[in-house]
Parts: structure tokens; C-alpha cells; sequence
């Protein structure tokens, strides 16, 4: 266990000389640290969030000339183009809902990797991270595929940090498609989103009427 215990020390530091056996090993792996890797995941995580701050405010933005459109083609009893612009504002606060719900959690995994970046507590606390960022992957990569690719960049990196760490440990690590813990803070951010949403996305006039104005409230 003790051998373990400074195996993993050594792997999380970085060591300046490995063995014949380990460069061997280490051939196609990531020469980095284990803690070095963990703290370039946590940069291009904050990259992801400030894009995805960026992506939002655009969306928010367009969302508030659509929301014009609708008002002037509702008083001007122009019922089609009405239709058009409100059915446009539910796709987009569709898109907009799915975006700030990947900022939250994501929000959650930058505060996560934080802790493990300090105290190297990678078993219990990356699991829930794995799975939350690969969730949010499946999620967005069909709305935006460079933010599902970054996505993947940082599920692969947290993945062989976790498998690595086990193999310093002496032991195995088996990834989980979710865990309990995860699913819980994707769902708090499910409702977070719902507040934000109601936040930067007015509802639309209430003589907006009948199934179109059920359509275009926040999806």
C-alpha cells in the first residue's frame, strides 16, 4: 500500500528520471503530471465558460430583436409573420436553455477540479466530474459542435488522469456512464437555468395568443 501511496505521489508531482520499465509503459501515455494535466483541463474549462458567456449574451441579444419583431407584427395584425418570428424565439431560447444549463454545470466541474487540483483527491471526485462533462458532450455537440469537441478534450484528459492515478494506486478504475451525484447537479442546474432563463428571456406579450404563446415560452 505504502508503494501505492508514493507511486501515485510521484505520478501526480512528476518524477525527473523513470525507469527503463515505465518509459516503456509510458510511451503513448502523457508524460506530464498527473496534476499538470488536471490543472490545463481546468484552463481550457475556463476557456469553454467564457465562450459559452459569449455564445449567450449573442443569443440574448438576437433573442431581444426577435422579441421586437413579434410585438410590431402582433400590432400590426400581421398574424404570419408573428408565427415566423415567435416559433424562431422558441428555437432559439431552446438553444439558450441548453447553453446556460451546460454553463452551470460546467460552473459546478471548474469548482470540483479546483478542490482535486488542491488536495489530489482524484478517485471521489472526479467520478462525478467524468460523468457530468460527459453528459454535457452528448448534449451540445448536436447545437454546438466546437463546444462538444472542447468538451471531449477535457473528458479524455480527466479520464486518463483517474485511470492513471488507479494504476499508481495498484488498482483499477471503472468509468460509469453517470453516478448519482452527477445526475444531482445536472438537475440543479436544470432548475438554475429555469431562473436565468426567466432573467434574460422576457416573456412575450400576453396578447401573443392560443398554442403560440405556450409554444415560444421557455423550453
Amino acid at each position: 500500500m505504502a508503494n501505492g501511496l508514493e507511486e501515485f505521489q510521484r505520478g501526480w508531482v512528476g518524477k525527473k528520471e523513470p525507469s527503463i520499465g515505465e518509459r516503456m509503459k509510458n510511451a503513448f501515455r502523457s508524460q506530464e503530471p498527473l496534476r499538470h494535466r488536471l490543472v490545463m483541463a481546468q484552463y481550457k474549462l475556463k476557456t469553454t465558460l467564457n465562450r459559452l458567456d459569449v455564445y449567450i449574451a449573442r443569443l440574448q441579444e438576437r433573442d431581444r430583436t426577435l422579441f421586437e419583431r413579434v410585438v410590431d407584427a402582433v400590432s400590426s395584425k400581421d398574424n404570419a409573420r408573428a408565427s415566423m418570428y415567435s416559433n424562431e424565439v422558441a428555437e432559439l431560447r431552446r438553444i439558450s436553455k441548453q447553453l446556460i444549463i451546460t454553463q452551470i454545470a460546467l460552473e459546478q466541474v471548474s469548482l470540483r477540479l479546483e478542490t482535486v487540483i488542491s488536495v489530489g483527491d482524484v478517485f471521489t471526485s472526479l467520478q462525478p466530474v467524468v460523468a457530468i462533462v460527459s453528459e454535457l458532450k452528448g448534449a451540445i455537440k448536436a447545437i454546438m459542435p466546437e463546444i462538444g469537441l472542447e468538451l471531449t478534450e477535457i473528458q479524455e484528459t480527466l479520464e486518463e488522469v483517474v485511470t492513471e492515478a488507479g494504476e499508481f494506486a495498484g488498482g483499477g478504475y471503472q468509468f460509469a456512464p453517470s453516478s448519482a451525484e452527477a445526475r444531482k447537479i445536472l438537475e440543479e442546474a436544470s432548475v438554475v437555468a429555469e431562473s436565468r432563463m426567466k432573467e434574460k428571456f422576457p416573456d412575450l406579450p400576453s396578447f401573443v395568443t392560443g398554442g403560440q404563446e405556450t409554444s415560444i415560452q421557455h423550453k
